[in-house]
Protein backbone atom coordinates (compact mmCIF):
# COMPACT_ATOMS: atom_id res chain seq x y z
CA UNK A 1 0.00 0.00 0.00
CA UNK A 2 3.13 2.44 0.48
CA UNK A 3 4.54 1.64 -2.31
CA UNK A 4 1.48 2.56 -4.16
CA UNK A 5 0.81 5.83 -2.63
CA UNK A 6 4.41 6.65 -3.41
CA UNK A 7 4.27 5.98 -6.80
CA UNK A 8 0.72 7.46 -7.47
CA UNK A 9 2.45 10.69 -5.43
CA UNK A 10 5.34 10.67 -8.36
CA UNK A 11 3.09 10.60 -11.62
CA UNK A 12 2.35 14.27 -11.31
CA UNK A 13 5.61 15.12 -10.23
CA UNK A 14 6.70 13.23 -13.43
CA UNK A 15 3.86 14.89 -15.47
CA UNK A 16 4.91 18.48 -14.05
CA UNK A 17 8.71 17.94 -15.27
CA UNK A 18 7.29 16.71 -18.46
CA UNK A 19 5.62 19.55 -18.98
CA UNK A 20 8.64 22.14 -18.01
CA UNK A 21 10.81 20.46 -19.99
CA UNK A 22 12.69 22.36 -22.96
CA UNK A 23 11.64 19.57 -25.33
CA UNK A 24 8.11 19.54 -24.46
CA UNK A 25 8.35 24.00 -24.51
CA UNK A 26 9.70 23.85 -27.59
CA UNK A 27 7.28 21.56 -29.00
CA UNK A 28 4.64 23.62 -27.87
CA UNK A 29 5.67 26.87 -28.87
CA UNK A 30 6.07 25.56 -32.61
CA UNK A 31 2.30 25.82 -34.18
CA UNK A 32 3.92 23.88 -37.64
CA UNK A 33 5.28 21.08 -35.11
CA UNK A 34 1.68 20.54 -33.13
CA UNK A 35 0.02 20.82 -36.50
CA UNK A 36 2.50 17.74 -38.23
CA UNK A 37 2.19 15.91 -34.83
CA UNK A 38 -2.00 16.17 -35.09
CA UNK A 39 -1.71 15.24 -38.48
CA UNK A 40 0.57 12.34 -38.15
CA UNK A 41 -1.26 10.62 -35.03
CA UNK A 42 -4.80 11.42 -36.92
CA UNK A 43 -3.40 9.39 -40.12
CA UNK A 44 -1.55 6.75 -37.73
CA UNK A 45 -4.42 6.39 -35.82
CA UNK A 46 -6.59 6.07 -38.66
CA UNK A 47 -4.15 2.99 -40.12
CA UNK A 48 -3.84 1.26 -37.25
CA UNK A 49 -8.44 1.60 -36.67
CA UNK A 50 -8.51 0.28 -40.50
CA UNK A 51 -10.63 -2.80 -39.70
CA UNK A 52 -12.85 -0.89 -38.06
CA UNK A 53 -13.24 2.75 -39.69
CA UNK A 54 -12.74 1.34 -43.24
CA UNK A 55 -16.61 0.74 -45.18
CA UNK A 56 -14.61 -2.44 -46.88
CA UNK A 57 -12.11 -4.95 -46.72
CA UNK A 58 -10.02 -3.61 -50.10
CA UNK A 59 -8.17 -7.28 -49.49
CA UNK A 60 -11.22 -9.60 -49.86
CA UNK A 61 -11.02 -9.52 -53.94
CA UNK A 62 -14.67 -12.10 -53.20
CA UNK A 63 -16.54 -8.97 -52.06
CA UNK A 64 -15.34 -6.75 -54.98
CA UNK A 65 -18.30 -6.31 -57.82
CA UNK A 66 -16.84 -4.49 -61.48
CA UNK A 67 -20.55 -2.91 -61.70
CA UNK A 68 -19.47 -0.81 -58.93
CA UNK A 69 -15.83 0.30 -60.93
CA UNK A 70 -14.98 3.86 -61.65
CA UNK A 71 -17.86 5.14 -59.10
CA UNK A 72 -16.99 9.16 -58.38
CA UNK A 73 -16.72 10.53 -54.93
CA UNK A 74 -20.59 10.47 -52.96
CA UNK A 75 -20.80 14.28 -53.00
CA UNK A 76 -20.52 14.48 -57.10
CA UNK A 77 -23.28 13.20 -59.58
CA UNK A 78 -23.50 8.96 -59.66
CA UNK A 79 -21.24 8.81 -56.37
CA UNK A 80 -22.39 6.31 -53.86
CA UNK A 81 -22.21 7.00 -49.96
CA UNK A 82 -21.39 3.18 -49.84
CA UNK A 83 -17.83 4.56 -50.94
CA UNK A 84 -17.35 8.01 -49.89
CA UNK A 85 -14.27 8.51 -51.78
CA UNK A 86 -14.72 6.46 -55.21
CA UNK A 87 -14.02 3.34 -56.06
CA UNK A 88 -11.08 2.38 -58.53
CA UNK A 89 -11.01 0.01 -61.70
CA UNK A 90 -11.53 -2.76 -59.66
CA UNK A 91 -14.47 -1.65 -57.73
CA UNK A 92 -12.01 -1.34 -54.44
CA UNK A 93 -13.25 1.53 -52.34
CA UNK A 94 -10.56 3.91 -51.94
CA UNK A 95 -11.03 5.34 -48.78
CA UNK A 96 -10.44 1.36 -47.65
CA UNK A 97 -7.99 1.26 -49.89
CA UNK A 98 -5.96 4.67 -48.34
CA UNK A 99 -6.57 3.23 -44.99
CA UNK A 100 -5.26 -0.26 -45.12
CA UNK A 101 -2.63 1.13 -47.27
CA UNK A 102 -1.39 3.11 -45.18
CA UNK A 103 -1.27 1.03 -42.73
CA UNK A 104 0.91 -1.31 -44.95
CA UNK A 105 2.84 1.39 -45.43
CA UNK A 106 3.24 2.57 -42.26
CA UNK A 107 3.72 -1.26 -40.91
CA UNK A 108 7.15 -1.94 -43.85
CA UNK A 109 8.41 1.39 -43.60
CA UNK A 110 8.68 0.74 -39.67
CA UNK A 111 10.24 -2.42 -39.54
CA UNK A 112 12.77 -0.96 -42.36
CA UNK A 113 13.81 1.94 -40.15
CA UNK A 114 14.17 -0.61 -37.08
CA UNK A 115 16.35 -2.86 -39.34
CA UNK A 116 18.15 -0.43 -40.67
CA UNK A 117 18.55 0.77 -36.72
CA UNK A 118 20.37 -2.45 -35.57
CA UNK A 119 22.39 -3.10 -38.50
CA UNK A 120 23.74 0.51 -38.43
CA UNK A 121 23.84 0.57 -34.75
CA UNK A 122 25.97 -2.50 -34.21
CA UNK A 123 27.95 -2.11 -36.67
CA UNK A 124 28.64 1.75 -35.95
CA UNK A 125 29.79 0.56 -32.35
CA UNK A 126 31.82 -2.31 -33.61
CA UNK A 127 33.66 -0.07 -36.35
CA UNK A 128 33.86 2.84 -33.67
CA UNK A 129 35.20 0.80 -30.40
CA UNK A 130 36.81 -1.91 -32.44
CA UNK A 131 38.90 -0.05 -34.94
CA UNK A 132 41.84 -0.62 -36.85
CA UNK A 133 40.92 -2.73 -40.42
CA UNK A 134 37.65 -3.65 -38.99
CA UNK A 135 36.23 0.09 -38.66
CA UNK A 136 38.34 1.18 -41.88
CA UNK A 137 36.60 -2.36 -44.12
CA UNK A 138 32.84 -1.37 -42.61
CA UNK A 139 33.16 2.57 -43.09
CA UNK A 140 34.66 1.81 -46.67
CA UNK A 141 31.47 -0.58 -47.46
CA UNK A 142 29.33 2.35 -45.97
CA UNK A 143 31.42 4.83 -48.37
CA UNK A 144 30.62 2.84 -51.56
CA UNK A 145 26.76 2.65 -50.65
CA UNK A 146 26.79 6.27 -50.13
CA UNK A 147 27.63 6.66 -53.69
CA UNK A 148 24.60 4.99 -54.53
CA UNK A 149 20.86 6.69 -54.28
CA UNK A 150 19.04 5.22 -52.18
CA UNK A 151 16.05 4.16 -54.52
CA UNK A 152 18.54 2.89 -56.63
CA UNK A 153 19.78 0.59 -53.38
CA UNK A 154 16.39 -0.20 -53.05
CA UNK A 155 15.75 -1.34 -56.65
CA UNK A 156 19.24 -3.44 -56.83
CA UNK A 157 18.49 -5.44 -53.54
CA UNK A 158 14.69 -6.25 -54.57
CA UNK A 159 15.48 -7.27 -57.62
CA UNK A 160 18.56 -9.68 -57.08
CA UNK A 161 16.14 -10.99 -54.28
CA UNK A 162 13.16 -11.76 -56.93
CA UNK A 163 15.73 -12.83 -59.01
CA UNK A 164 16.90 -15.67 -56.70
CA UNK A 165 13.70 -16.46 -55.42
CA UNK A 166 10.63 -18.97 -56.85
CA UNK A 167 8.36 -17.00 -58.99
CA UNK A 168 5.25 -18.48 -57.51
CA UNK A 169 6.73 -17.14 -53.99
CA UNK A 170 7.36 -13.96 -54.68
CA UNK A 171 4.07 -12.00 -54.03
CA UNK A 172 4.19 -13.82 -50.47
CA UNK A 173 7.33 -12.58 -49.31
CA UNK A 174 7.44 -9.56 -51.29
CA UNK A 175 6.83 -7.12 -47.91
CA UNK A 176 10.16 -8.61 -46.25
CA UNK A 177 12.09 -8.04 -49.13
CA UNK A 178 11.13 -4.31 -49.48
CA UNK A 179 11.76 -4.06 -45.75
CA UNK A 180 15.30 -5.04 -46.57
CA UNK A 181 15.31 -3.91 -49.39
CA UNK A 182 14.59 -0.23 -47.90
CA UNK A 183 16.57 -0.98 -44.71
CA UNK A 184 20.15 -1.39 -46.68
CA UNK A 185 19.83 1.86 -47.86
CA UNK A 186 19.55 3.63 -45.10
CA UNK A 187 21.66 1.98 -42.52
CA UNK A 188 25.04 3.74 -43.22
CA UNK A 189 23.70 7.07 -41.30
CA UNK A 190 22.76 4.83 -38.30
CA UNK A 191 26.34 3.45 -38.79
CA UNK A 192 28.30 6.85 -39.08
CA UNK A 193 26.66 8.73 -36.78
CA UNK A 194 27.34 5.58 -33.52
CA UNK A 195 30.40 5.44 -34.94
CA UNK A 196 31.42 8.97 -34.27
CA UNK A 197 29.99 9.03 -31.14
CA UNK A 198 31.80 6.00 -30.51
CA UNK A 199 34.97 7.50 -31.27
CA UNK A 200 34.32 10.29 -28.72
CA UNK A 201 33.25 8.04 -25.95
CA UNK A 202 35.60 5.45 -26.16
CA UNK A 203 38.45 7.89 -24.60
CA UNK A 204 37.04 9.08 -21.41
CA UNK A 205 37.67 8.46 -18.31
CA UNK A 206 34.56 6.35 -17.23
CA UNK A 207 35.26 3.90 -20.39
CA UNK A 208 38.88 3.21 -19.59
CA UNK A 209 37.61 2.67 -16.02
CA UNK A 210 35.09 0.03 -16.96
CA UNK A 211 38.19 -1.84 -19.24
CA UNK A 212 40.56 -1.75 -15.90
CA UNK A 213 37.98 -3.24 -14.04
CA UNK A 214 37.55 -6.04 -16.48
CA UNK A 215 33.89 -5.41 -17.98
CA UNK A 216 33.81 -6.77 -21.21
CA UNK A 217 33.78 -4.48 -23.87
CA UNK A 218 29.99 -5.48 -25.11
CA UNK A 219 29.13 -4.40 -22.00
CA UNK A 220 31.13 -0.99 -22.05
CA UNK A 221 29.40 -0.20 -25.55
CA UNK A 222 25.67 -1.19 -24.93
CA UNK A 223 25.66 0.44 -21.61
CA UNK A 224 27.95 3.18 -21.82
CA UNK A 225 28.57 4.41 -24.86
CA UNK A 226 25.77 4.00 -26.98
CA UNK A 227 23.17 6.03 -24.49
CA UNK A 228 25.49 9.31 -25.46
CA UNK A 229 24.71 8.41 -28.98
CA UNK A 230 20.61 7.35 -28.84
CA UNK A 231 19.84 11.13 -29.43
CA UNK A 232 21.14 12.02 -32.52
CA UNK A 233 20.19 8.24 -33.91
CA UNK A 234 16.13 8.88 -32.68
CA UNK A 235 16.45 12.24 -34.91
CA UNK A 236 17.74 10.08 -38.06
CA UNK A 237 15.45 7.44 -37.10
CA UNK A 238 12.46 9.90 -37.31
CA UNK A 239 13.81 11.46 -40.75
CA UNK A 240 14.27 8.15 -42.35
CA UNK A 241 10.30 7.41 -41.82
CA UNK A 242 9.56 10.07 -43.77
CA UNK A 243 12.00 8.72 -46.64
CA UNK A 244 11.20 4.99 -46.14
CA UNK A 245 7.63 5.44 -46.63
CA UNK A 246 8.85 7.75 -49.83
CA UNK A 247 10.77 5.00 -50.85
CA UNK A 248 8.27 2.17 -50.74
CA UNK A 249 5.92 4.64 -52.03
CA UNK A 250 8.56 4.88 -55.35
CA UNK A 251 8.92 0.98 -55.45
CA UNK A 252 5.07 -0.39 -55.82
CA UNK A 253 4.75 2.74 -57.95
CA UNK A 254 7.65 1.15 -60.29
CA UNK A 255 6.05 -2.04 -60.23
CA UNK A 256 8.46 -3.94 -57.69
CA UNK A 257 6.76 -3.41 -54.24
CA UNK A 258 3.57 -4.78 -52.83
CA UNK A 259 1.14 -6.83 -55.62
CA UNK A 260 -1.70 -4.99 -56.41
CA UNK A 261 -3.76 -7.53 -54.08
CA UNK A 262 -2.64 -6.15 -50.93
CA UNK A 263 -2.11 -2.45 -52.17
CA UNK A 264 0.17 0.15 -50.06
CA UNK A 265 -0.26 4.11 -51.03
CA UNK A 266 2.30 3.39 -54.18
CA UNK A 267 0.75 0.98 -55.37
CA UNK A 268 -2.89 2.84 -55.76
CA UNK A 269 -1.33 5.77 -57.26
CA UNK A 270 0.49 3.73 -59.59
CA UNK A 271 -3.20 2.16 -60.27
CA UNK A 272 -4.43 6.16 -60.15
CA UNK A 273 -1.99 7.04 -62.66
CA UNK A 274 -3.19 4.92 -65.59
CA UNK A 275 -6.00 7.14 -65.88
CA UNK A 276 -4.10 10.40 -65.03
CA UNK A 277 -6.13 11.35 -68.92
CA UNK A 278 -9.62 10.88 -67.86
CA UNK A 279 -11.98 12.23 -64.97
CA UNK A 280 -11.27 9.13 -62.68
CA UNK A 281 -8.10 10.27 -61.57
CA UNK A 282 -9.00 12.56 -59.48
CA UNK A 283 -10.07 10.14 -56.77
CA UNK A 284 -8.02 7.65 -58.49
CA UNK A 285 -5.19 9.12 -58.06
CA UNK A 286 -5.23 12.68 -56.09
CA UNK A 287 -6.52 10.97 -53.21
CA UNK A 288 -3.92 8.66 -51.97
CA UNK A 289 -0.98 11.01 -53.75
CA UNK A 290 -2.86 13.77 -50.46
CA UNK A 291 -2.38 10.90 -47.92
CA UNK A 292 1.07 10.00 -48.97
CA UNK A 293 2.29 13.46 -49.26
CA UNK A 294 0.71 14.68 -45.96
CA UNK A 295 1.73 11.64 -44.22
CA UNK A 296 5.60 12.12 -44.98
CA UNK A 297 5.46 15.50 -44.67
CA UNK A 298 3.93 16.13 -41.48
CA UNK A 299 6.75 13.12 -40.30
CA UNK A 300 9.38 15.00 -41.89
CA UNK A 301 8.72 17.99 -40.03
CA UNK A 302 8.77 16.50 -36.62
CA UNK A 303 12.37 14.75 -37.32
CA UNK A 304 13.64 18.74 -38.28
CA UNK A 305 12.36 19.36 -35.14
CA UNK A 306 13.15 17.39 -33.40
CA UNK A 307 16.99 17.65 -34.63
CA UNK A 308 16.76 21.62 -33.56
CA UNK A 309 15.39 20.45 -30.00
CA UNK A 310 17.85 18.25 -29.33
CA UNK A 311 20.82 20.76 -30.83
CA UNK A 312 22.34 22.85 -28.14
CA UNK A 313 23.59 25.29 -29.65
CA UNK A 314 19.77 25.71 -31.03
CA UNK A 315 18.87 26.50 -27.69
Amino acid sequence: MASEGLEAAARPGLLRRLARSDLFWSFRRSPVTVAAAAITALLVLGALLAPWLAPHDPYDLASLNLLDARNPPAWEQGGDWSFPLGTDDQGRDVLSAILYGMRLSLVISGASVLLALALGIGLGLLAGYAGGWVDTLIMRIADVQLSFPAILMALLVDGVARSLLPHDQQNDIAPYVIVAAIASSIWVQFARTVRGSTLVERSKEYVQAARIIGVHPVLIAWRHVLPNALGPVMVIATINLALAIITEATLSFLGVGLPVTQPSLGTLIRIGDNFIFSGEWRWMLLYPAIALAGLALAVNLLGDWLRDALNPKLR
